[in-house]
Order: structure tokens, then sequence, then C-alpha cells
């Protein structure tokens, strides 16, 4: 009788293991479609009635399954033709952070070529990279010493955009006795943080020794690809850095499912196309995230809010597809955490995201640190 229930236990796990890896290839083969697509223009947007799937293998599927094998090693940093930069001079903004609803100082600094991007907070350094990541809800947060900064991902997604590689973030929060601290959310889109960068103006970084640093950026050279459930992202090989995102919601007809296509094309690319879309929340989910101690601060400036029966509650949108844009802000931010000494952390790769959060975003910046 026991050898036949191990017998049973052993044939159900391998029907189990069977069912994730169709599940896993599945996605992949939707991976691979989308990778595939031809964007003719620099920006594209799509709105589709269904999610995107892939109806047959396609060459890319086989070469991810077997690419594992080859001796090239996944991600490459290579030299990026440009040097490594800085902020021209300081400067400080205020504001009320989302989730503690809690105001907070920002002040970025200059810094020399190679110091990279950190934050300072009560008298330590905690450097934005992915080592320090911590998972936590509807926000990327770092964590080093007990001491958080929570919310970065805006932030960081301006300083990778807009070529800011070296930057020393003084924050402060508004007891001297908190060990976290929030980012400001400002009106829940990078617009803010953009303005203030181009306001101060950038320089090229030079070292210790007054001289200037090539900027080195990574290169995805193998498929990379983490998926949970029926969301998923992943880094391909490509010439140039792009970036795909989709986003569905069934049960919200004024969202829907979307796709958009973005690459960097010019210096304005990302103030223009990216950085003012916004944090955006369902109306029917704003209670429950309110009873886990999130969205304190969470206002309709500072958020587009929708309601699966009525629509958008505050119109007008920046963009008709600005919450799946917003998703491209935010995997921008995430994946600069894959930058270290100064160099780029956005790879050169075609990135593709669907249905992916914070936590999906930091574990691919995590594979794409492996080697």
């Amino acid at each position: 009788m026991i050898i036949r229930r191990l017998r049973l236990q052993k044939w159900r796990l391998c029907e189990i293991e069977k069912s994730i890896t169709q599940r896993k290839w599945f996605l992949v083969e939707q991976l691979g479609y989308l990778h595939n697509m031809n964007f003719d223009s620099d920006v594209e947007s799509m709105r589709l009635p269904v999610t995107v799937k892939a109806t047959k293998p396609s060459f890319l599927v086989i070469w991810i399954r077997y690419s594992s094998a080859a001796s090239s090693p996944t991600v490459s940093l290579n030299p990026s033709g440009r040097l490594q930069q800085t902020l021209a001079g300081s400067v400080e903004v205020k504001g009320k952070s989302l989730h503690s609803g809690k105001f907070s100082t920002v002040k970025l600094n200059p810094e020399i070529a190679g110091a990279g991007r950190f934050f300072e907070f009560r008298s330590r350094f905690i450097p934005a990279s992915i080592e320090f990541a911590q998972e936590s809800p509807l926000c990327t947060t770092l964590l080093k010493d007990e001491l958080k900064i929570r919310t970065v991902e805006h932030l960081l997604s301006a300083l990778e955009a807009k070529g800011v590689d070296n930057c020393r973030i003084q924050i402060e929060s508004e007891s001297s006795d908190d060990r976290e601290v929030e980012v400001p959310i400002f009106d829940g889109s990078a617009k803010e943080w953009v303005d203030a960068i181009q306001g101060v103006g950038i320089n090229a970084a030079q070292n210790h020794d007054g001289e200037s640093v090539e900027k080195m950026v990574a290169h995805v050279n193998k498929p990379v690809y983490v998926c949970k459930n029926d969301t998923f992202v992943a880094a391909f090989p490509a010439l140039e850095t792009r970036i795909t995102c989709g986003i569905d919601f069934p049960q919200v007809p004024a969202i829907g499912c979307q796709w958009f296509s973005w690459r960097p094309i010019h210096e304005s690319s990302f103030a223009k196309d990216i950085a003012s879309s916004r944090t955006f929340c369902v109306y029917e989910e704003v209670e429950r995230m309110r009873e886990a101690g999130l969205i304190k601060g969470g206002s309709l400036d500072n958020a587009i809010v929708c309601s699966a029966e009525h629509g958008w509650m505050n119109p007008p949108l920046r963009f008709d597809d600005e919450a799946c844009r917003h998703k491209i802000l935010d995997l921008i931010g995430d994946l600069s955490l894959v930058s270290r000494g100064g160099n780029g952390g956005l790879p050169v790769a075609h990135i593709v995201a669907y249905k992916a959060g914070h936590a999906l975003h930091t574990d691919l910046a995590r594979h794409l640190t492996m080697d």
C-alpha cells in the first residue's frame, strides 16, 4: 500500500512539472511573437481587445531553449562611445509621499565619475543598486543597514533616462528618528524630476584625477526572462534599446488591453513620450490598498484613477495609453538598478513586459547582473 501511494505521488509530481513546463514555454512563445513584431515607427501604440498570443513556436523560441549552452556570457559590458555624466549643480525639491503620506526633502548633487547613483539618509550611503532592492508592494524599496528608501522608481527612471550616471541623492524625512523615508510622488509621474534635472543641467563627470571616464553599457547576448503565472518580462539581444510593454485589465473596459513600444532615439524622447505619464489605480481596489497601509498620501492629484463602471474619474489623460506608458517609466527605473560605477543601467536589448510589476522588474535586473 505504501509503495502504491509513493508511486501515485511521484506520478502527480511529474504531471505538475509537465504542466509548469508547458506553461513556461507557452509564455516564451508569446515573448518570441512580440519580439518578432515589426515596429515601423519610433513609438508604436496598440489597443487590443484580447491578449496577444503566439499561433506557433517561432525560431526565437527554439533559440531561447538551447542558447543557454552557448559559451558567450548572457550580458557583457561594452563601451557606449559616451562619457559618464553628472549634474552641473545641486537642486532641492520637497513633496508628499504616496504610501506613507509624509513629506520628504530630496537634494540631487553632482558626483565624480565612477561613484554611480546613491542615496544619503541618516549619514549612511545606500547605493541605487539591485543588491539592495527589497520586494515591497506597489513600489521599489532599497534597504541597507536597516534603513529603507521607498518608491525610488520615478526618480531613478528620470536620472537613468536623462543620462545622470553619477549622483548623490540626499533625502530627509519629517521626523529625525525615522528609519525609513519615501521619495515624493508629486503628480504621480517623473515630470518634476525631469524638470529639475533640465533646470540645473548636465556635465561630463570627472574622476579624482580630473579625467573623463567612458560610460559602459550592458549588452544582452542571450535571451533572459522571468515569469509568474501569466505575467512576464524578458530581454532579447538587439542592436538598440527598445521597450515593449503590455497591460491587461479586462474588468476595467476604459483601460482594457494595451501595448506600447518605445525606444530612446534622441535626448528628449523620455521627456516627450514617457516622463509625464502618471501612476494609475483601479477605483474598486483603493479601499483594499488603504486597509493594507498603502497609498495614505494618494489622491486624484497624484494618480489617475479608473472605475470599472464609470471609467476615468479625473480626466483628461495626457495620452490615450497613459497607463501603459507609465509601466515603461517604472520599468526604466527598476532596471536602472543594474547600473554600477556610473555605467548605464538600462541595457541594450529589446525588453518585453506583460502585466509585470516591480517584483518581476527587479527579478529580471538580478538575472542581468548574475554573470
